[in-house]
């Protein structure tokens, strides 16, 4: 499904392409890494019936110059992990945030739908501060540390397939969640992950922080 018609499809969500200049806020397109090998890998990785699979480091994608270069260069020699989510999640149900820049790689088609850490108020966001984004296959985006996002949406019935780039055991389970000593504490999920969960989500259902009040967003397709 090409933009225009997505956009028309979701006339109540800010919707851009990402090579609008409204995405500057939350990140940059990626141009220079090769992605030959990474996306040839993703043929391989099936797109689950229902929800999404996440793998935070892959041993196949882990195996590629690309992965090198992610620590060598884009992390600048802090080691990296290299990853995927496949899935079929039409909906925003939560925001998350690191303190580090991630890079996704749209293998096929998808939306980021994304927001600005800065907008939390005492744990709360509006979900009416969300923007979407259509980014289309083969297409590399850091999002900076300061940009709220989750799982990418699906744009076609059959799902959507990305490679997610982080610094190495960001998304880790924690022994245990750490006793708040700040507000912010009260949104610490995973290692170097920070969590928000609409109240009808999955996270929020497993204790995640329910703080995002208003709709939770769907991408009509």
């Amino acid at each position: 499904m090409n933009f225009e018609r997505l956009k028309e499809k979701n006339p109540d969500i800010p919707f851009y392409p990402v090579t609008d200049a409204a995405f500057q806020t939350y990140g940059r397109i990626i141009t220079s890494y090769p992605l030959e090998e990474v996306l040839a890998v993703m043929e391989k990785k099936d797109i689950p019936e229902s929800g999404n699979k996440y793998t935070a480091s892959d041993p196949d994608l882990m195996d590629t110059e690309f992965a090198s270069l992610m620590t060598s260069h884009f992390y600048a020699g802090i080691p990296s992990q290299v990853g995927y989510c496949n899935g079929t999640t039409d909906r925003l149900n939560a925001l998350e945030y690191h303190k580090c820049s991630e890079l996704d790689i749209a293998v096929t088609d998808l939306v980021l739908l994304l927001s600005d850490v800065r907008l939390i108020r005492s744990n709360q966001l509006s979900s009416d501060q969300v923007t979407a984004f259509y980014v289309p296959r083969g297409i590399a985006v850091e999002l900076y540390a300061t940009t709220l996002h989750f799982a990418p949406c699906r744009v076609s019935p059959e799902g959507f397939k990305s490679i997610i780039v982080l610094t190495a055991g960001t998304n880790e389970p924690l022994a245990s969640l750490p006793e708040a000593v700040t507000l912010e504490d009260r949104l610490i999920w995973m290692k170097n992950k920070w969590l928000i969960a609409h109240p009808d989500s999955i996270p929020a259902s497993k204790g995640a922080y329910a703080g995002i009040q208003g709709e939770n967003l769907q991408i009509q397709i």
